[in-house]
């Protein structure tokens, strides 16, 4: 029977942890701060259901071949924790983008026969399966000369908007430094860089308005989606969302970022300081998050497919909307990894319909609407 291993309780792990921990009968959550972990299993009363105080060392010397381990560290640790489940021969799971030196991992990954999966939560996670679903749809109706305009957004932030228009549950350090990292997308047919913070511009969802801007590099993801190579991809860009009047609130930290100083790292570290402060979010106070994800294609001209996938979630406490929707799906992940649905080696959020359809039962259950639109 394989032992399950949850490292990291913060908040956008605690529901996928009790889902686990109610329905499996060998599982260990471990976090630097134990109170944190006994916390996140207190509603359960198993012998073989434990919290512990998170050693690496430690939880190595506790793990059996086939047993699968989670990190929700920072995406830092995660290559430490996989190089050791590799050498334990433990299976490995992640919401983190996929590491290229983890991707590395795969022959020897799969010359042990064990799933190293990344990208299985929300954005990434959940938005591949949209993604996934609708290219599946295009496929049987595209020709030779299809067009292609691809979007997909994702955004959280709080369900009653503040002057500042976003709060946080961390510090705000890594948004920040994240607004100065060079983005990639294809748009009118060609590949363009940008730095997000100069790069917002307004987009309508389901007729509420708000800013939206490129993240990362959105152009693997072509063949990730596995789009036909006889396509004409004009517009694909994966991205942020902010609420509507976003960008004039954040107008002087974007100003800190385009006049920077020497001392740049020092004055990100203050600001962050000053800005959790201002704008974290209060116990109890409700999130919100909304993602959609668009495709359409045209043929001279002609539209032949418009269509969309969309969830617009809230939630508070434990159970934040960014919680639930990372970490049950994680979880859901790990479901499929116990009942042998995954093929080995190191992957991303899985490309197969059942398995797209069974996350989406798992989500359901908790009351999450998934909603699908034609234009």
């Amino acid at each position: 029977m394989k032992h399950v291993h949850w490292i990291g309780t913060g908040l956008s792990s605690i529901p996928g942890i009790r889902r686990l921990a109610k329905n499996l009968d060998n599982f260990t959550v471990w976090n630097r701060t134990l109170d944190k972990a006994i916390k996140s299993i207190d509603h359960v009363d198993k012998n073989n259901v434990n919290a512990k105080q998170f050693d690496v060392d430690l939880l190595f010397n506790e793990t059996n071949p086939g047993d699968i381990v989670i990190s929700q560290l920072p995406a830092n640790k995660h290559l430490e924790i996989a190089k050791l489940c590799l050498k334990h021969k433990c299976h490995f799971a992640s919401t983190s983008y996929l590491n290229p030196e983890i991707n590395d991992l795969n022959p020897d990954v799969k010359k042990e026969n064990l799933v190293f999966i990344n990208e299985v939560g929300l954005d990434p996670g959940i938005d591949h399966f949209f993604s996934h679903l609708l290219v599946r749809d295009l496929k049987k109706i595209s020709t030779e000369k299809t067009e292609v305009i691809y979007e997909s957004y994702c955004g959280g932030f709080p369900a009653i908007p503040n002057d500042f228009k976003y709060k946080f549950s961390w510090s705000p350090a890594g948004v920040i430094k994240a607004l100065n990292n060079d983005a990639k997308y294809i748009t009118k047919g060609k590949i363009n860089t940008v730095t997000p913070y100069n790069s917002v511009s307004s987009y309508s969802i389901s007729d509420e308005n708000f800013e939206a801007y490129p993240n990362r590099d959105s152009t693997p993801y072509v063949s990730e989606y596995l789009f036909d190579d006889k396509w004409k991809v004009i517009e694909f860009v994966r991205g942020t969302l902010r609420l509507d009047g976003w960008k004039e609130a954040w107008q002087d930290i974007f100003s800190m970022l385009e006049n920077r100083s020497d001392n740049i790292e020092t004055e990100i570290n203050e600001k962050s300081e000053e800005l959790l402060k201002d704008n974290k979010y209060l116990p109890g106070e409700e999130d919100r998050v909304v993602l959609s994800v668009k495709l359409k294609a045209f043929e001279n001209d002609n539209k032949i497919f418009d269509s969309s996938y969309f969830l617009d979630e809230k939630g508070s406490g434990e159970n934040t909307a960014m919680g639930k929707l990372v970490s049950i799906t994680l979880s859901a992940a790990i479901d499929l990894i116990m009942d042998n649905k995954i093929e080995s080696g190191v992957k991303t959020a899985p490309h197969k319909i059942e398995d797209i359809m069974y996350f989406f039962k798992i989500l359901k259950d908790y009351k999450i609407n998934i909603q699908k639109e034609n234009g």
